[in-house]
């Protein structure tokens, strides 16, 4: 890196979509409505789940968390991308930078956990379904969930405090649309290379663990689907996992894609449409992949819309 034309930079300028000023309006409108679903769909989801007893159980617990990191995550990012689509200087400060980057690592981390402890539960409940209640006890549930936060958090507190450590170019433009570290390393006069040593240890630590669990759990969970004499039975196993894996198939294919690929730093043309993907469309299709596919979440929002419509007929 070069360390001529450097500043202690206080702002930045987020570029985003400018290449495109012509569809501004367009992506505004798409944008805001992905956000919109996004958090009605993430937060009824939270509100279904914490106000309906029968959804008191592991699974929904650890569901509900899922949707509320994916709220979290589209609320560091959306807000400000969309406010930019009309701003004359698009500048965001260095600490704005920070916290947006800092929520989204909580969520994403926080979410690669989530993602093991569901998986670890399917487990359980398919593999060893009289041991259930022994196994997952809500003791253990809330102990994953707090877990799940506390790494999470110590996981984001780590990258932000090396962010510290670089200084920044005079063009202090950042190609992307919201703050991630990685166009940030690629302003840096100095050598970000602990930076991305970092990234590549703890973000590949977490990622290697959760899926680890994740791949166990599922093949255990294949072996004894397999094994099962019952069609409908297997057809009612499978159908419990199939939203899971897919969710978690598309939510770690694109973080290691974007964060733990070789070169990640240099290849910045990738960056738009994967970044897209992992913070705006996975949020927004979680909550529907996960309980629209789901006989108990589907019945008990019947059960309030009748009972709704039955209270209106009422009046």
């Amino acid at each position: 890196m070069a360390e001529d034309n450097c500043s202690l930079a206080t702002e930045f300028i987020l570029i985003g979509f400018t290449d495109h000023p012509e569809l501004r309006t367009l992506l505004f409108l798409v944008f805001l409505t992905i956000y919109l679903i996004t958090m009605v769909g993430n937060l009824g989801l939270v509100a279904l789940i914490v106000t309906e007893h029968r959804l008191h159980t592991p699974m929904y617990i650890f569901l509900g968390n899922l949707a509320l990191m994916d709220s979290c995550c589209s609320c560091a990012i959306t807000p400000k991308m969309l406010e930019n689509f009309f701003s004359k200087d698009k500048m965001i400060s260095l600490y704005e930078c920070m916290a947006q980057f800092y929520f989204l690592c909580l969520a994403e981390s926080a979410d690669s956990f989530l993602l093991a402890a569901m998986a670890y539960d399917r487990f359980v409940a398919i593999c060893k379904p009289l041991q259930y209640h022994i196994m997952m006890p809500q003791k253990l549930c809330i102990q994953m969930t707090t877990g799940a936060y506390v790494a999470g958090n110590l996981h984001s507190m780590i990258h932000i405090g090396f962010l510290f450590r670089l200084t920044f170019r005079e063009s202090h433009q950042i190609n992307h649309f919201f703050c991630d570290v990685l166009p940030l390393y690629r302003l840096s006069c100095v050598d970000p290379y602990i930076n991305e040593l970092m990234i590549f240890i703890f973000g590949g630590s977490v990622q290697i663990f959760t899926i680890t669990i994740v791949i166990i759990s599922y093949l255990y969970i294949i072996f004894t689907i397999f094994k099962m004499k019952s069609k409908e039975g297997r057809k009612k196993a499978l159908s419990t996992c199939a939203s899971h894996f897919l969710s978690v198939s598309i939510f770690y294919g694109s973080l290691l894609f974007m964060y733990i690929r070789p070169n990640s730093v240099i290849e910045e043309d990738k960056d738009l449409p994967v970044a897209i993907f992992y913070t705006l469309v996975i949020p927004l299709l979680n909550p529907f992949i996960c309980s629209l596919r789901n006989k108990e979440v589907i019945n008990v929002m019947k059960k309030i819309m009748k009972k709704e419509k039955n209270e209106k007929g009422v009046k």
